[in-house]
């Protein structure tokens, strides 16, 4: 009998330990992923796999583990340009004193391209591979992330007063239709709805949001319920809780990604579960902002799908997915009164393919299944900060820093190799955000 010819694939990663997310909690010690075209083919020991497949590239990392790139599944890239700008003060003061005044002035094709592609860097280096994007100028946003060949869903902004992408109600609506229009069927770039926030936007456009939604398929993601403030104003104002006003507008549903989501009442969480909603636990924004707390251990409890993003750079200060789970997994213990609550393999699940299945996205990306897109992170264990290693998934959660992460793949297409970027001119990025912190020194005076 003779020996099987060996099978070809593009590349073949080989891995102290891969870390699927799906099945959860599982860890695969000494295993391989092998992509073709973009896809991962097979997930095998490292001996089957050499035996197997005659790969183009291998790429062997034998004290590392291979986990799914991280998902950021709210965020505000553009506003990287805007990392501290305004801190230490409470989300209205900050919004409407200085982080809309500033935008005002700045906000433009350029400063969106600019912003996003600084962004993107940063959130390579962290084994971040897709973002869920909620700003203006959709159609620059979309454009800089296919260049970049970095995964996105980009929001379509609805606010109701004019802005330097729309002027009125009309406008938001056509515009957003073009751009989506423009970007269908495309491999790494989707879209979704970003209305701001309830107290943004009023009854008729939520409407219009939701009829577009259900006519095109597309996600609704939005703040709400940031804070107890938010709540009791929505009370006042349309006599209902902001989750109840959405509810009878028709937007509670498995397509509405809802941000924040600090002040909930039980009775809301099984609204959310019942429904299928997905919740995006912001905490260190959320922290920083004095917002307040997500319920966590409710939600996760009641069985509502959980993701976790950053937030913008200017609220949070930074786009680090490793350092916002960690956070997430230790602020949900503290608020729920229970060390058990929100373990480590949930979070990183929470991190992965909760942000995946918030997005729509979880038949393409969030774990390390065959058929599945390889966006991919390799993170080093092999050093000082994370030895012993007695519990590879705890250590990724609970020890490991986004300095860690050496190689990150997206669609199979390397991004980072040895923690060097790939395509990307690091000095060019950092030249032009100091041009930007002098632009707008010289606004606020």
């Amino acid at each position: 009998m003779t020996d099987a010819i060996p099978q070809p694939c593009d590349l073949l990663i080989e891995a102290g330990w891969v870390v699927p997310v799906q099945p959860h909690g599982v860890v695969l010690e000494d295993h391989a992923v092998a992509v073709t075209d973009g896809v991962i083919v097979a997930v095998l020991p490292v001996a089957d796999a050499r035996a197997r497949f005659a790969a183009k590239h291998t790429v062997a990392r034998p004290h590392a583990a291979l986990i799914p790139g991280l998902v950021n599944a709210h965020t505000h890239n553009p506003m990287t340009l805007l990392r501290g700008v305004a801190d230490d003060l409470p989300l209205m003061e900050w919004l409407q004193g200085h982080i809309w005044p500033i935008e005002g002035e700045v906000i433009g094709p350029d400063f969106v391209a600019d912003g996003v592609s600084l962004a993107i860097a940063e959130m390579l280096r962290g084994g971040t591979t897709c973002a869920n994007e909620n700003y203006f100028f959709p159609d620059v946003q979309a454009a800089t992330y296919q260049r970049h060949g970095f995964r996105a869903r980009v929001g379509l902004p609805v606010i109701d007063f004019p802005t330097a992408w729309a002027k009125t109600d009309d406008e938001y609506f056509d515009r957003a239709i073009e751009v989506h229009d423009q970007w269908r069927g495309d491999a790494l770039v989707s879209m979704a709805f970003v209305p701001h926030a309830p107290y943004t936007v009023s009854d008729a456009n939520f409407e219009r949001i939701r009829m577009f939604s259900d006519q095109l398929d597309l996600p609704v993601h939005l703040h709400t319920h940031e804070t107890e403030h938010e709540v009791q104003e929505s009370q006042q104002k349309h006599g209902q809780r902001p989750l109840a006003r959405l509810d009878r507008l028709g937007l509670v549903n498995d397509r509405l990604i809802a941000v924040h989501m600090t002040a909930l009442t039980d009775t809301e969480i099984a609204l959310c579960a019942q429904r299928g909603v997905s919740v995006v636990h912001c905490p260190e924004s959320n922290l920083k902002l004095a917002s307040g707390f997500c319920p966590v251990g409710k939600l996760e409890q009641a069985g509502v799908n959980i993701a976790i993003g950053t937030d913008g750079a200017a609220s949070n200060n930074d786009l680090d997915m490793f350092g916002e789970t960690r956070t997430a997994a230790q602020l949900a213990k503290a608020v729920a009164g229970d060390a058990t609550v929100f373990s480590a393999a949930s979070a990183l699940r929470a991190a992965t393919l909760g942000g995946a299945r918030a997005m729509g996205l979880d038949d393409r990306i969030g774990s390390i299944e065959v058929g599945k897109q390889a966006d991919l992170a390799c993170v080093d264990l092999e050093q000082v900060e994370t030895q012993p290693l007695h519990h590879v998934v705890s250590q990724l959660v609970y020890a490991t820093g986004r300095h860690h992460v050496t190689d990150v793949w997206i669609g199979g297409k390397a991004k980072l190799r040895q923690r060097e970027l790939v395509d990307i001119d690091t000095a060019a990025l950092i030249a032009n955000a100091k041009q930007w912190r002098k632009r707008i020194a010289a606004i606020r005076g």
